[in-house]
């Protein structure tokens, strides 16, 4: 009943920028927070970002100063601005959401699809 749908992967130069979405929609209760993980090719999923409802971020030290993580909570939808990126930022981007469905159910992680972001020259 929880969907989260993802947009805004693709190819760019080292040193520039993308930015992704993702917007949950189906039957939300509430939400505590959305975030973005990656993985990359033969490696583990990683944490990226988070950001609650009520603005509290959390950034991966490997992205600090270079993404910066927003929402938009009327729409329910959670962005990742990317700058500065490298060719090690090059992996699949998941967007990942604490979702209470209702008042009679507990809060579960929710993900989308993967978005590619690759960063070649």
């Amino acid at each position: 009943q929880v969907d989260l749908v993802e947009s805004g992967g693709g190819l760019v130069q080292p040193g520039g920028s993308l930015r992704i979405s993702c917007a949950a929609s189906g039957n939300i209760f509430s939400i505590k927070a959305m975030g973005w993980y990656r993985q990359a090719p033969g490696k583990q999923r990683e944490f990226v970002a988070t950001i609650t409802s009520a603005g509290t971020t959390n950034y991966a030290d490997s992205v600090k100063g270079r993404f910066t993580i927003s929402r938009d909570n009327a729409k329910n939808t959670v962005y990742l601005q990317m700058n500065s990126l490298k060719p090690e930022d090059t992996a699949v981007y998941y967007c990942n959401a604490e979702i209470q469905p209702t008042r009679w159910e507990i809060r579960t992680d929710y993900w989308g699809q993967g978005t590619q972001v690759t960063v070649s020259s």
